[in-house]
């Protein structure tokens, strides 16, 4: 395949994934000419080397020995460094971020924002700490540059340097999400065993900035489900919310559309709703 062809990326990728499509989610993740290959124990690693490999050869594919690492514990990958105890943020790939400089234009804000938001699922509560760079980027807004600007830039590079390891979702065990809102955002924990698989956040549309209380607990669990929907959907799990009238969500008659419509999106999973008191205080002991 030629170099530099605008929809060669997409076409290799294509092929690799029909040629991988047995072992893909498998034991093999496959990106562009990056094939991962895993298990979870060393027995099992013996066995699949030799399908993978003969796959490549049946279809004259060939990997370069000097480019191939094996038996591995631990591989950067994607800007990640994957091992035995869960996901982490890549040192390497994190050093750019923190060595950027202060932006003094909004293309830089956006080119920051972008780089840092590639790994907002090691940070809780990304979006309300990036809430006043991302106030700039709007459109028609005056580039002001305060000291809140200022905080939240050197914040996020130091969430992004303690950034703890992610666990990775394992199979058959109990999944718990919790949510929260307000008046600024949205947010969520994915958690399994007492660890952190995932954070998620992000601000209020304008349009929601006007929500009740009750709409916006109601939209962040939306927003969580939406998100996690790979790992939730078709398993059973217990979802948090501090917000007590939600319990009863179900068998409440009088809705508006709005909550019609999220009603039914909900009826697609199965979980159990419960109410969690002060439970943003517990989070706090899971933060980077």
């Amino acid at each position: 395949m030629p170099f530099g062809l605008t929809n060669a990326p997409a076409m290799f990728m294509d092929l690799m994934h029909r040629v991988m499509r047995e072992y893909l989610d498998r034991f093999v993740i496959v990106f562009i000419d990056d094939i991962l290959i895993y298990s979870g124990t060393r027995e099992e690693h013996e066995g699949i080397y030799e399908p993978v490999l003969q796959t490549l050869r049946d279809h004259r594919l060939f990997a370069k020995f000097s480019k191939c690492e094996f038996w591995l514990p631990e591989v950067r990958f994607l800007g990640h460094v994957v091992g035995a105890t869960g996901v982490a943020v890549d040192p390497e790939k994190v050093r750019a971020v923190i060595e950027w400089p202060t932006p003094t234009t909004v293309t830089q804000i956006r080119s920051f924002l972008g780089l840092a938001g590639y790994y907002r699922r090691f940070v809780q509560d990304f979006s309300k700490i990036a809430a006043p760079m991302t106030k700039l980027i709007k459109k028609n807004a005056k580039f002001d540059w305060n000291e809140e600007c200022e905080h939240a830039f050197n914040t996020l590079k130091q969430k992004l340097t303690t950034a703890p390891v992610l666990a990775l979702p394992e199979t058959g065990k109990d999944l718990v999400v919790y949510t929260d809102a307000s008046k600024v955002g949205l947010g969520g924990v994915l958690m399994q065993e007492g660890r952190v698989i995932a954070y998620a956040s992000r601000q209020l549309k304008v349009h929601e900035r006007n929500y009740p209380t009750h709409d916006l607990e109601l939209a962040a669990i939306v927003f969580a489900l939406k998100i996690w929907r790979h790992h939730l959907y078709g398993v059973r799990f217990e979802l948090f919310t501090d917000h007590k009238s939600l319990k009863y969500l179900f068998t409440q008659r009088e809705l508006n559309l709005r909550q019609r419509r999220w009603l039914e999106f909900l009826k697609d999973y199965d979980f159990s709703l419960e109410y969690h008191p002060g439970k943003l205080t517990w989070l706090r002991c899971f933060e980077p």
